[in-house]
C-alpha cells in the first residue's frame, strides 16, 4: 500500500454569499485521507463538517461555492495510468464529477428519509444508481441490489427490495442508504452523522457494519460526527474543526491521550465518564459558536478559551503547524508569536 493519500484537501474555502454578507462555512481546511483508513471529522454543529463533505462531492447548494483551495483525488484513468484530479476545478454539473460522485466517492446522509424518494421502492432507487455508473442490465442490477441488501443485514432482501422507504424503520433505512452508497464499489465512503437519529443499540450495529464492510473492501472512510465516542471507536486519524478551520489533527490515540488545542481538550472533558462522581455536573464548553455574520477576529476560539492570551489571540489567527511528525495544532500555546498570520 502506497503512503500517498488517496484524497488531499488543501486550504479549502467554501463560502455562502447572502444579502447579509459572506458566511465562511469552510475557511481554509486541510487534511489527507489514506487508502483503507478512517478519518474522523469532529466538532460542534456549525463548524463546517458537513459543508466540507458536500464540497468534496461538489454538491454545495447555492448561494454557496468553493472560492479557494484544492481537492485532489488520486485515481486511475481509462488506460489504467495513475494520476490526480482536482475536484474543486471540475464543473459541478460535468460528466467527470458525476462519474466520481457515487462511483468513486459515495455519501451516506444523516437522515436517509430525506435522501430517498417516497414514490419509488428502495430497490428501484438502488438499481437506478447501479445502472447510472455501470454498464449492466436491469436484471443484473436487481440481483446485485439483493446481494447488497443482504450484505448490510437487511432481513428477507428478496421481499424488502420492493418496499418503499416509509415501510422501513430508521435503522433499516440507514442500512439501505449504506447499501446504495456501496452499490458501485466506491474507494471513499463519506458518512455524515450516520448514527445521530438512531437508538443506541442500532447505532452500535451501524458502526459495526461500517467497520466490517471496510475490513472486507479496504475502502477509505470519512466519518463526520459530533460524538467523540464514535470517533474513538471508528477513526484512525482525527480532524477537529471549529468555525470552518482545522484546529487540530493527528492519530486518534494522540488526540485522545495528548490533546493539544484547548478546543479539543474541552470536547474531551465534556464526555460523560463512568468514573465521575454521582450527580456531578457535566463540564461544558463556555459560550457558544458565534453567529456566522459576527465571527471573532484572530483565533476563532479565543472568546471561549480559558487559555487565550490578551493582545495576541484576538489580533492574529494561528496557523495549523506540526507539533510532532503526526500531530498538528493551530494554537499560540505551542507556536512562537512570530509565526502569526494576520486574521
Amino acid at each position: 500500500m502506497t503512503n500517498s493519500p488517496i484524497l488531499t484537501v488543501d486550504n479549502l474555502k467554501t463560502y455562502f454569499f447572502t444579502d447579509e454578507g459572506a458566511v465562511r462555512a469552510v475557511d481554509g481546511a486541510s487534511f489527507e485521507v489514506h487508502a483503507g483508513k478512517t478519518v474522523g471529522i469532529v466538532g460542534e454543529s456549525g463548524c463546517g463538517k458537513s459543508v466540507t463533505a458536500l464540497s468534496i462531492l461538489r454538491i454545495v447548494q447555492r448561494p454557496g461555492r468553493i472560492v479557494e483551495g484544492a481537492i485532489r483525488l488520486r485515481r486511475a484513468d481509462a488506460s489504467g495510468k495513475r494520476g490526480e484530479v482536482d475536484l474543486a476545478s471540475l464543473d459541478p454539473e460535468g460528466a467527470e464529477i458525476r462519474a466520481i460522485r457515487g462511483g468513486e466517492i459515495a455519501l451516506v446522509f444523516q437522515e436517509p428519509m430525506t435522501s430517498f424518494s417516497p414514490h419509488y421502492t428502495i430497490g428501484n432507487q438502488i438499481v437506478e444508481t447501479i445502472q447510472l455508473h455501470q454498464a449492466v442490465g436491469k436484471a443484473e442490477a436487481r440481483s446485485r441490489t439483493i446481494e447488497l441488501l443482504r450484505m448490510v443485514g437487511i432481513p428477507r432482501p428478496e421481499r424488502r427490495i420492493d418496499e418503499y422507504p416509509f415501510e422501513l424503520s430508521g435503522g433499516l433505512r440507514q442500512r439501505v442508504m449504506i447499501a446504495m452508497a456501496l452499490s458501485c464499489n466506491p474507494k471513499i465512503l463519506i458518512a455524515d452523522e450516520p448514527t445521530t437519529a438512531l437508538d443506541v443499540t442500532t447505532q452500535a450495529q451501524i458502526l459495526d457494519l461500517l467497520r466490517d464492510i471496510q475490513a472486507r473492501t479496504q475502502m477509505s472512510v470519512i466519518i463526520i460526527t459530533h460524538d467523540m465516542g464514535v470517533i474513538a471507536e471508528m477513526a484512525d486519524d482525527v480532524i477537529v474543526m471549529y468555525l470552518g478551520r482545522v484546529v487540530e489533527s493527528g492519530p486518534v490515540d494522540e488526540i485522545f491521550h495528548a490533546p493539544k488545542h484547548p478546543y479539543t481538550q474541552a470536547l474531551l472533558r465534556s464526555i460523560p465518564s463512568i468514573f465521575a462522581e454521582p450527580r456531578s455536573k457535566l463540564p461544558t464548553i463556555a459560550g457558544s459558536i458565534p453567529h456566522p455574520h459576527n465571527r471573532p477576529s484572530g483565533c476563532p476560539f479565543h472568546p471561549r478559551c480559558a487559555e487565550a492570551m490578551p493582545g495576541l489571540c484576538e489580533r492574529h489567527a494561528p496557523q495549523l503547524l506540526p507539533l510532532s511528525p503526526s500531530q498538528k495544532a493551530s494554537c499560540f500555546l505551542y507556536h512562537e508569536p512570530e509565526e502569526v498570520a494576520p486574521a
